[in-house]
């Protein structure tokens, strides 16, 4: 079983599918929920470079779909805002865990995004205070 899952920084929730397997298939159906889900909106979705992210079909329907991806470096996976939630959902919802089944252990991980939903935050800024913000030059928020 495979989770494909996108955050929206906008309202720090997090939508995602389970799917038996992780191709290109189901990330393009991935990519045309969210599409459904903020219509006429610029989407931009961070990734990893794995390879089903790049296929043609993929890439082909991102063009005409306002859905821009922007990958990763390679080895760089820790730099996307999700795989925070990706450690918290394996930490609260998965270690020392032994699901009798593949529909036990979703229903624990829907009950962890449920849980965590319900309690989301925009994600508007990273360290706000950090000094790193002096000396480079960010833009300034438009709140």
């Amino acid at each position: 079983m495979h989770m494909l899952a996108a955050l929206d920084l906008a309202t720090g929730k997090l939508y995602y599918r389970i799917r038996p397997r992780k191709r290109r298939r189901e990330f393009l159906d991935l990519l045309k929920a969210l599409r459904a889900r903020w219509p006429g909106r610029k989407l931009y979705v961070v990734l990893d470079n794995f390879f089903p992210h790049k296929h043609a079909e993929a890439r082909a329907w991102t063009a005409g779909s306002d859905v821009q991806l922007v990958f990763l470096p390679t080895y760089g996976s820790w730099l996307n805002w999700i795989e925070a939630e990706f450690a918290a959902l394996r930490y609260f919802a998965l270690n020392g865990t032994d699901h009798r089944s593949h529909s036990e252990q979703n229903a624990a991980i829907a009950a962890h995004v449920r849980w965590r939903n319900a309690r989301a935050e925009p994600k508007t800024a990273f360290a706000p205070d950090s000094s790193i913000r002096s000396w480079t030059k960010y833009p300034a928020r438009a709140d």
